[in-house]
């Protein structure tokens, strides 16, 4: 779906693009600047994880001065894969950091010129860190939507944004194209992971190529949650971390049974736009 009377921040050029491959690449779309909120909420994150693993005596050095990318990777090395799924193959934290990227107007203005100034947040967002050699890293094929098919929601866009940079040696995005036009196929919850993830069998992905997409920090892919992708293990010795945000409608289902989501942007209502006090306190716009 376009919007005709066109807003936001796109260009004729990258909407159609959009509508027609069912995703989006936009280079270097957040500065460091735009990215330091979200890092610094991860950082606070793993210092948690780092006092737990402290207190229950799995490690001796919460390695503090160890540099951002390096870090959570360091912690769990020696460690089973259990010790990491202790704390879930992605993360849904109310930090302040999170809301701040959430609620960029850059991030905004773009989604804006593919459905509309009215913007729903959509409260299944996820901070993924994708720690070398552990199996939970690898996500299979699957469609976003296949996590909540019976919602009345479409469409829902995700904003694919990596924190470091990602390529095809620590994990890329991976996407076939134009498949956003299907219908929400038959899936089944994998087993290699200990995660469950949603998952395609090989059959079903159709014969439509494979496009890798190896992106700088602070990029950003946007995608429809019908179109197939996945993406592969981390080989690297550092923690790809990526964020995945999501972004619908107002007038569409908020998914409440996922959780509670926010107003990020508003034309026809700009006083209930969720603030971060709102967002805090599980409040979907502001209230006085």
């Amino acid at each position: 779906m376009i919007i005709q009377n066109r807003s936001g921040s796109l260009t004729t050029e990258q909407t159609q693009f959009y509508e027609e491959q069912g995703y989006l690449v936009i280079p270097n779309l957040l500065s460091e600047e735009d990215l330091a909120s979200a890092r610094e909420a991860m950082t606070q994150k793993v210092s948690m994880i780092a006092d737990e693993l402290f207190a229950d005596g799995l490690i001796s050095n919460k390695l503090e001065e160890r540099p951002f990318q390096y870090r959570l990777a360091e912690l769990f090395r020696g460690l089973s894969e259990e010790n990491f799924l202790k704390y879930g193959r992605s993360w849904r934290d109310r930090i302040p950091g999170y809301f701040t990227l959430m609620s960029n107007p850059k991030i905004l203005d773009a989604v804006e010129s593919l459905i509309g100034s009215e913007l729903f947040a959509n409260p299944i967002y996820n901070v993924r860190p994708k720690v070398p050699k552990v199996a939970a890293g690898a996500v299979p094929w699957h469609q976003d939507k296949s996590y909540w098919p019976d919602a009345n929601a479409n469409p829902v866009i995700t904003v694919w944004i990596p924190l470091v940079d990602a390529n095809e040696v620590n994990g890329c995005l991976h996407i076939k194209p134009r498949t956003h036009r299907k219908r929400v196929l038959k899936w089944h919850r994998e087993t290699y992971s200990g995660t469950g993830y949603t998952a395609l069998k090989d059959s079903q992905l159709g014969k439509t190529e494979t496009v890798a997409l190896p992106v700088t920090a602070g990029s950003a892919i946007l995608f429809n949650d019908r179109c197939l992708h996945m993406s592969t293990p981390n080989q690297s010795n550092e923690v790809r971390w990526s964020v995945d945000l999501r972004y619908q409608p107002t007038d569409q289902d908020p998914m409440l049974n996922q959780g509670v989501g926010f107003l990020a942007r508003s034309r026809k209502y700009p006083s209930r736009v969720a603030t971060l006090e709102d967002w805090l306190a599980g409040h979907p716009e502001h209230t006085d």
